[in-house]
C-alpha cells in the first residue's frame, strides 16, 4: 500500500516515524512519501518536503509566512496528486493539514488524522471540520474521545505515543560522569525545540542560572537548531547537552519545562517541574480570547487539576521561577502533591502502545 504523512515539527516527526515502523510490521510493500524530518526520513519517507521549511509558530509569525506556508501546500498538493496514496496520514499540525484533509476527500482518498487537532482548545466548532473531511480520528489523550462524541464522533483512544518512546529508552550509565555531573541536584532545563520559542524562553532561564548556585543547571538542547541560540547560555557556562532530554530527565530533581509535549515526558520520568510559556505580546493577546481551557500543560489538562504550577507571559519571571522551583526541588509537601498528581496522570494514560495500535487500525482499514 502506499502512504502519504504529513508531518510539521520534531515530536511529530518522531511519533509518525515510530508509526511507520509498526505499518511496516504490517505491510511489507508499505510505501512512504510526503513531508516530515530526520526520523522519517530514516525510517524510509521519500521526502517531498523537510517540515523545517514551513514550520512556524504563533499567530502573528503565520500571518507574516502565510506566503511561504501557501508554497508549499500548493507543492505538497500537487505531490499527493501524482504519488496517488491509498491512505493519507495526518500527524498533528493542525493549521497546514486541516487544509490537506479538505484537499485528499475532494481527491476521494482517505484521511487518517493520527494525534488529533486540539480542537477542544479553542474554536471547538472545528471538530465538525474534521468529522466532514476525515476519514479516521486517532485520539493520543485520554480525555479527548468524550470531546469528539459530542460532536458524533466515535473516535477510539489509542494510547499516547510517548510510551513508545519511553518503552525503548536505555539510560546511558556514563551520562553524570561524561557531562561532569553528580554532585549538586540536577535541574533539566526543556526551553523548546523551535528556535523562536528557545530564544524566547532562554534569557529567563539563563538569569535564573547566576541566581541559584546549589543546584546544576543543564538544558536540553536540540541539534537541528543552529548553535548561536545556545550561545549566550554556553557563555554563561551552563551545561547544553543535545539529543540527550531523556538522559537527562532520568537523573534530574527538578525541572523548568516550556510547555509542549515535554511537560508530559517530564511527567512520565517523575520529575517535579514548574511550567513556563511566554510569546509575542500580540499572539498572547489573541490565544488569550481564543483558548478555552483552565491550563496550557498536558499534565494539568490530563489530571484536569492543577499538578503543576504554570507561569505563563508576564508571570514568567526569575523572581516567580525561583521560589517554585525552590519548593519542588525540597523534600515536602510540595514536591510529594506532584508526585501524587503524575500517579494519576499515568493511571488515566493507560498502557496501550499508540503506535502499533494506530497502524493495526490503518492497517485494517485500507485492506
Amino acid at each position: 500500500m502506499k502512504y502519504y504523512l504529513i508531518a510539521g515539527e520534531r515530536s511529530g516527526d518522531l511519533h509518525a516515524a515510530n508509526l511507520m515502523a509498526e505499518i511496516q510490521r504490517l505491510d511489507a510493500n508499505a510505501q512512504f512519501r510526503g513531508m516530515g524530518g530526520d526520523y522519517m526520513i530514516g525510517q524510509g519517507l521519500q521526502a517531498a518536503a523537510h517540515y523545517e521549511a514551513v514550520s512556524l509558530m504563533g499567530f502573528l509569525e503565520v500571518l507574516m509566512g502565510f506566503r511561504k506556508v501557501f508554497k508549499y501546500l500548493k507543492l505538497i498538493k500537487a505531490d499527493i496528486e501524482t504519488f496517488r496514496p491509498d491512505a493519507i496520514i495526518l500527524v498533528d499540525f493542525a493549521g497546514f493539514n486541516m487544509r490537506i484533509a479538505k484537499f485528499a476527500k475532494s481527491r476521494d482518498i482517505p484521511v487518517h488524522y493520527y494525534i488529533a487537532p486540539k480542537v477542544w482548545a479553542w474554536n471547538q466548532k472545528r471538530a465538525l471540520t474534521l468529522k466532514k473531511y476525515c476519514h479516521r480520528l486517532y485520539a493520543i489523550l485520554p480525555f479527548e474521545p468524550g470531546f469528539f462524541k459530542r460532536f458524533g464522533m466515535e473516535v477510539p483512544y489509542v494510547g499516547n505515543p510517548l510510551r513508545d518512546e519511553l518503552d525503548k529508552f536505555v539510560p546511558d550509565r556514563e551520562f553524570l560522569a561524561t557531562h561532569n555531573l553528580g554532585k549538586k541536584p540536577i535541574v533539566a532545563l526543556l526551553p523548546g525545540s523551535r528556535r523562536q520559542e528557545v530564544m524566547a524562553m532562554l534569557d529567563t532561564m539563563i538569569g535564573l542560572v547566576r541566581e541559584q548556585k546549589q543546584w546544576d543547571f543543564v538544558i536540553a538542547g536540540v541539534r537541528n537548531l543552529p548553535g548561536e541560540v545556545y550561545a549566550e547560555a554556553r557563555k554563561e557556562g551552563i551545561n547544553v547537552v543535545f539529543d540527550r532530554t531523556y538522559d537527562l530527565l532520568s537523573v534530574a530533581h527538578g525541572a523548568v519545562v516550556t510547555s509542549g509535549t515535554a511537560t508530559l515526558e517530564t511527567a512520565l520520568f517523575d520529575v517535579p517541574q514548574v511550567v513556563v510559556y511566554r510569546t509575542s505580546t500580540f499572539t498572547y493577546a489573541i490565544a488569550k480570547n481564543l483558548v478555552k481551557v483552565p491550563y496550557i500543560s498536558l499534565v494539568n489538562l490530563i489530571a484536569d487539576k492543577e499538578v503543576v504550577r504554570e507561569l505563563i507571559q508576564h508571570e514568567y519571571t526569575m523572581q516567580h521561577l525561583g521560589n517554585e522551583l525552590k519548593m519542588l526541588m525540597e523534600e515536602g509537601a510540595g514536591r510529594e502533591r506532584i508526585l501524587e498528581g503524575y500517579a494519576l496522570i499515568q493511571e488515566k494514560l493507560g498502557i496501550k502502545k499508540a503506535s502499533q495500535e494506530t497502524a493495526r487500525l490503518i492497517y485494517a482499514d485500507v485492506q
